[in-house]
Order: C-alpha cells, then sequence, then structure tokens
C-alpha cells in the first residue's frame, strides 16, 4: 500500500500506518466527500489524533444537514448526512479493539446512517443470542428485478459500500448492506463474532431476502475483502446464491504479522488468544476440492494488492465452473480496488444485472 500513499514514510508510525490502511481513495471510495477526505489525512499529519479529526468533520456534516432540514432542502441534507456517516465509519477504525469509544464512535455511524432513510433501511435479525444488522437499499421503483447482498471484512462494514448499492439499486436491483457476525452492530452491540460456522450467519440475511416480498428474483452476493472468502463459501454451501462477487479475499486466511492487522483479526473472533484466533482462521480456509462454487463467479483483483495476492484468490477460480468464471484484473488496483471504484461498480452492477435479472421469479 506505500506506494499509492507517498508521503507517508516522513509520518510517525502510527499516522503512517492509518494513512496506509485509509488512503485518500479509500475514503472516498467509502463515501467520504473528497475535501474532507484531503481534510483528514491533512489534519492527521499535523498531529491531530485520526478519530478526532474524523470526528470533527462528522460533526461539521451534521451540522451542515441539520442546517439543509431546517430550511427545507432535503437533497442537501441527505448528501450531508451521508458524508457524516462516512467520516464516522473511519473515525472508529482508529481503534482495533472494542472499546467504548470504537463503539459510540459506530453508533454515531449507525444513527447518521438511519437519517438517510426512508432511502435506506434499517433490517435486524435475531441469530443465536444477538441480532444480525443491515441496511436495505431499493431501487428508485421500489420493485426489485433482483437482490445483492454484500458485506465486508475487517474493518469496513455495512453503510460503508452505500456507493456499491447504488451500482444495484439505480440498475433496478435491491441490495442489502450486511453487517454479518463479527462486523458492525452484529459485534460491537450484540456480541456475534466470527467461528467456524460463520457461513450460518450470513446465510440469514438470505433468508431474510427470501422472506420480503419486494425483493423478487434471484439472489447474489459480493464479499469485499476478507468478506469475500465468507461470501465464496457461502456461494459453495448455499444453492440460493444465483452469482457470487470475490473481491480482494485470501482463500487461506492466516493470523498477519502486522499488529494492527492481528488485533483487527482478534477482535472479528471475539478473543485475545492466539491459539484460537488460528484455530478459527484454519478452520475457515477455502479447499477447492472440498468446496465447490456451481453458480456464475466474478473475481476481482487489484495487482497492486499488498493484502490479496492473485495467487491468494485464485483458489476461488478453481473451485468455481470454468465456462462460468469471470476475472477482472487492474494492474494497478489498490486493495479491494479503491482506486477504481466507478469503474468497479459498474462492472459488478453490470455482471449481477446481467446473471441475476430474470435468474428467479417473483416472490411473495
Amino acid at each position: 500500500m506505500t506506494a499509492a500513499v507517498p508521503g507517508t514514510a516522513s509520518l510517525p508510525p502510527l499516522v503512517a500506518a492509518q494513512h496506509r490502511a485509509m488512503p485518500f481513495t479509500r475514503l472516498t471510495d467509502c463515501g467520504m466527500d473528497p475535501a474532507d477526505a484531503r481534510r483528514l489525512l491533512a489534519d492527521t499529519a499535523a498531529g491531530t489524533p485520526w478519530q478526532d479529526a474524523a470526528a470533527a468533520i462528522a460533526e461539521t456534516q451534521l451540522e451542515r444537514a441539520r442546517e439543509a432540514e431546517r430550511s427545507g432542502h432535503r437533497t442537501t441534507a441527505r448528501q450531508a448526512y451521508r458524508h457524516a456517516s462516512a467520516a464516522w465509519m473511519f473515525a472508529q477504525m482508529a481503534y482495533q479493539t472494542d472499546t467504548a469509544e470504537k463503539r459510540d464512535l459506530y453508533a454515531r455511524h449507525t444513527a447518521a446512517t438511519a437519517a438517510l432513510a426512508p432511502a435506506v433501511e434499517r433490517v435486524e435479525i435475531p441469530y443465536r443470542d444477538g441480532r444480525l444488522g443491515g441496511w436495505l437499499c431499493l431501487p428508485p421503483t421500489g420493485e426489485a428485478q433482483a437482490t445483492v447482498i454484500v458485506w465486508g471484512g475487517l474493518s469496513g462494514w455495512g453503510a460503508a459500500y452505500l456507493p456499491v448499492a447504488e451500482a444495484s439499486t439505480s440498475r433496478g436491483l435491491a441490495c442489502l448492506l450486511a453487517e454479518g457476525p463479527g462486523q458492525g452492530e452484529s459485534r460491537l452491540r450484540h456480541g456475534l463474532y466470527v467461528d467456524e460456522r460463520v457461513t450460518e450467519g450470513f446465510a440469514r440475511f438470505v433468508d431474510l431476502v427470501e422472506a420480503d416480498p419486494r425483493l423478487g428474483g434471484a439472489i447474489g452476493i459480493q464479499g469485499v475483502s476478507f468478506g469475500g472468502l465468507f461470501a465464496a463459501h457461502l456461494a459453495a454451501a448455499d444453492p440460493r446464491v444465483g452469482a457470487v462477487v470475490v473481491n480482494g479475499a485470501p482463500a487461506t486466511p492466516t493470523v498477519p504479522e502486522y499488529r494492527t492487522a492481528r488485533e483487527q483479526m482478534a477482535a472479528v473472533v471475539g478473543t485475545d488468544d492466539p491459539d484460537r484466533v488460528t484455530e478459527v482462521m484454519d478452520a475457515l480456509r477455502f479447499d477447492p476440492d472440498k468446496h465447490r462454487i456451481t453458480c456464475p463467479l466474478l473475481l476481482l483483483h487489484g495487482g497492486q494488492d499488498p493484502l490479496a495476492r492473485y495467487e491468494d484468490q485464485e483458489p476461488f477460480l478453481r473451485a468455481a465452473d470454468p465456462a462460468a468464471a469471470t476475472v477482472r484484473i487492474w494492474p494497478d488496483g489498490e486493495h479491494t480496488l479503491y482506486n477504481h471504484a466507478a469503474e468497479r461498480d459498474a462492472l459488478t452492477g453490470d455482471w449481477f444485472t446481467d446473471h441475476l435479472t430474470g435468474q428467479g421469479t417473483p416472490r411473495g
């Protein structure tokens, strides 16, 4: 990632790591106003703690949203709430472990996202001893030809992918932005973590789509970063999945050597025991000889991705039918293709439309 973030070598180690993990391209890909993204990077380079700088930006956008509402400018208010939601999302990323501060910042993110209603609907699904959360986005007509379920990985979840959802809704598809086990409010509020049976948790979002009469047609799933591993497992296990996109995921997850990444993974599993984290990661290894993907697969890869090399993702292709598998590689692509966001989302939106529309029948 260093090559994509010039100038980080002159920063203090923590700030440099934050700039590498959350470069300008990622900030804007997940919905920050470009001016806010530049300000966040500049303020943190100048010494303001990441969480404080991001929270200040979020508060400014919230005030802008409220002023627009008071003036009757609802479109401007929605725009500002979107930017506030993204700023709160990145504020909580300053904390790798589940501190009270992280929970508070994510709750503020959730509240800002909820202010976008009715454009987004909050959904909650009973699961084990808690609830899984998500955001449902419908196409302008309110009637979906098919539905795409999207989730992230270790640090970016749910409404971080509102721009991805727009690629579906603008094409007549519904999009459900999932916060699965180990993610978002599902983890921070309800204590649901990743374990050997994590696929069962993500399958509950398919149950929800099937039960909603507004969501007709086939069901596709898209996993971003580490979440691509969960998507591949679900596609191999659940015949209801009509198409799957894997973007920047390792087929064989390992405990990272970097401290912050190790802390993120431990938080996802819900334990400080390194042996337990390793045990879960070993259980989640995707073996193409055991796990077969029978639905169409689209694999996305960035040639400059330091977190998921092409060979790390190649087992997903070996698990799929060659006639139904597509690979798209951007030689200069960063992790999950932050720097090709518009083209990536257009490609996946069109691909899901081609593979899901007409594949299923209306429900309800």
